[in-house]
This record gives structure tokens, sequence and C-alpha cells, in this order.
């Protein structure tokens, strides 16, 4: 394992964005969670066009996204919304859905710090199955990539919105 202190981490934010993407429309950058160098660093040096805060629906998840909002808002970068990840479980027998982390947090704290929920990823054994292959679950045709389609959606209509 290789542990990034701050400056590691923000010089390869920095690489990552600077890198010839050729003639990208959007770049997405997933990035750890919290508040921390590499956030600080995106909205210093890079200026995004908005932001997605991703979390799980549990209370301490929320916690951290809440902060995130904050610091994105507070130096004037637009929230584009809040995902919520992990969002139920099928059962692979049944198919009923459980919520081991809860339900609804995220679009909640959507609701009450005035940002737009923008939809759920599940919690899918799919999902996993083809990230760990190498394949985007967002990518395919199957069940697991609506959810992902949903979310896209509501990023390239906002998107869209800031062009004019």
């Amino acid at each position: 394992a290789i542990a990034w202190r701050g400056p590691m981490a923000a010089g390869a934010l920095t690489q990552l964005v600077d890198a010839n993407w050729g003639a990208a429309d959007t770049l997405v950058l997933d990035l750890p969670p919290g508040t921390g160098d590499v956030q600080l660093t995106m909205i210093q040096k890079h200026r995004p066009a908005g932001a997605v805060i991703v979390s799980t629906p549990q209370d301490l998840a929320l916690i951290d996204a809440t902060r995130a909002i904050d610091l994105f808002a507070k130096a004037g970068i637009p929230i584009i919304g809040l995902v919520e990840n992990m969002a139920g479980y099928a059962c692979p027998h049944c198919g009923e859905i459980s919520d081991p982390f809860g339900k609804g947090g995220a679009e909640a704290a959507a609701e009450r710090l005035g940002v737009p929920f923008l939809g759920r990823i599940p919690l899918d054994i799919a999902i996993r199955t083809a990230s760990d292959a190498g394949t985007p679950p967002a990518a395919g045709n199957g069940p697991e990539a609506a959810a992902f389609a949903e979310v896209a959606g509501k990023v390239n209509a906002w998107l869209e919105n800031q062009k004019g």
C-alpha cells in the first residue's frame, strides 16, 4: 500500500487534470471523501464547473458530504447535486430490497441543504463484478446501468443549462 501525503495527492490530481484528454467536453474525477488537500487543490487550481457529491445514506457519511458541499459552495463552485451510493440491496433469492446502510439519508440531506438530489446507486453485485472486470457498469445496457444513466442525465442537463 502507498500512503500519499497531501502534496503527493495534489500533484497527482494536477497531472490527471492537466493530461491531454483530447476533445473531451467533460472530465469527471472521483475524489476521496472529505475536505482535504485534494479537494482544496481542485478548488484553488482547477476551478471545476460544478461538483457532484456522493454519499452513502448513513449519518456519519452524510456529515462528510455536508462538509464537502459547504466547502465547494463557499469557494463558489456550484453544487450540481447529491447522489446516494449503496442505496438498497436486492436479495438474489427473493428480490426483497433491504437497506443495510439506511434509506433516503442523502435525499433528505439534499432537501435540507437546498441542493438537487440526483438519484440512488444500488448496492449491487453486478456493479461490483463489472467494476472488478474493468468494465464500467454505467456503460452497459443491463439494469445496473439504469441508475447511472439517471444520474448522468441529470448532470448532463445541468451542464447544458450552464451553456445557456
